[in-house]
């Protein structure tokens, strides 16, 4: 097996924005891209391989044909065929919605699927772009109810001006939404399931309000996600990795590089992930396989992968994730 590289799906938006086109060098001539979708098994939205002999493959195919070398033994027995992470780039231009997602149980009771579990890593903000992350005062499903109605709902919503390098990791049933001027990488559960509290009554493309979810999304929230900051506090060092996310979902790394690194993954039943938020590196395994990878770029390392040695051109700041 070798590192594999995806074709990037692209979302245009309502709320979509200019950056993720040159962020990823690209030459598409595409308006309003909100979201480049870089790995994904979600039905209707799956990767194709970019690279190598399995070009033109499907993400599904892939761990349909290679199985626990691609994914880890322990993930093929819990996931199957199932790719568990979707990763994203995301520009919102605007506002996007107040929303929740469901855990795995309510998930699954409703749409058969995995529950949403998400991280974000602020890549670039705006001067006083912001996200939604909880309550900032408790409140019941009553109030709930009759905040939305009557457009107050918001008020009660823990708000955080961002900054390049922070990290907001968002549990399933916590209550969230990203603001204008905010360009992030996302990391999530394989799941597309998005329950809508508030839009800004906006309209769709064609003139009508967008559907809310009110009442699904009683069912989701987490009344008792109240805190002063939600923002996940870290050291930030260089040439060394720095855990920011350890869940049950995935676990994640910052590396902030101008120096070589080997990472010895001989005891990690998982594949890796490595996105690239600024820079470039050359990177290598065990097996002499070799890539490049530069800002806007996303590599998928199978399981079988022993050791990675990562070479900074100048300075890199890469995301590694793992199930």
């Amino acid at each position: 097996m070798y590192p594999l590289k995806f074709e990037p799906i692209l979302k245009q938006t309502l709320w979509g924005g200019d950056r993720i086109i040159p962020f990823k060098h690209l030459h598409e001539n595409l308006s309003n891209v909100g979201e480049s979708w870089e790995i994904s098994a979600v039905e209707g939205s799956e990767s194709i391989v970019a690279n190598g002999p399995d070009k033109g493959r499907t993400l599904t195919e892939m761990v349909s044909i290679y199985k626990e070398d691609l994914v880890g033994e322990a993930n093929y027995t819990r996931f199957g065929c199932k790719f568990p992470l979707l990763i994203k780039f995301i520009d919102a231009k605007l506002d996007l919605s107040v929303q929740v997602h469901p855990d795995d149980e309510l998930a699954k009771k409703r749409h058969n699927s995995f529950g949403k579990n998400e991280m974000w890593y602020v890549i670039a903000a705006d001067k006083g772009a912001k996200l939604i992350s909880g309550f900032a005062e408790q409140i019941t499903p009553k109030e709930y109810k009759e905040r939305v109605a009557n457009g107050t709902f918001a008020q009660v919503l823990q708000t955080a001006e961002i900054q390049p390098g922070d990290v907001f990791y968002v549990p399933a049933g916590r209550v969230h939404g990203i603001g204008a001027g905010a360009f992030v990488a996302e990391i999530q559960q394989t799941s597309d399931i998005t329950y809508r509290i508030y839009d800004y009554n906006r309209k769709d493309k064609d003139g009508k309000p967008r559907e809310l979810h009110t009442n699904q999304a009683l069912d989701a929230i987490n009344f008792n996600d109240v805190q002063d900051d939600f923002r996940t506090h870290y050291d930030k060092v260089t040439n060394e990795p720095v855990e920011v996310v350890e869940s049950p979902y995935f676990t994640t790394s910052i590396y902030d590089m101008t120096e070589e690194i080997t990472c010895d993954y001989s005891e990690l039943d998982s594949f890796v992930i490595f996105i690239c938020t600024e820079g470039a590196c050359r990177m290598t395994d065990n097996e002499k396989n070799e890539i490049a990878l530069q800002a806007g770029e996303t590599a998928l390392w199978p399981a079988t992968t022993q050791e990675l040695k990562i070479v900074p051109e100048g300075n890199v700041k890469l995301l590694e994730t793992y199930v």
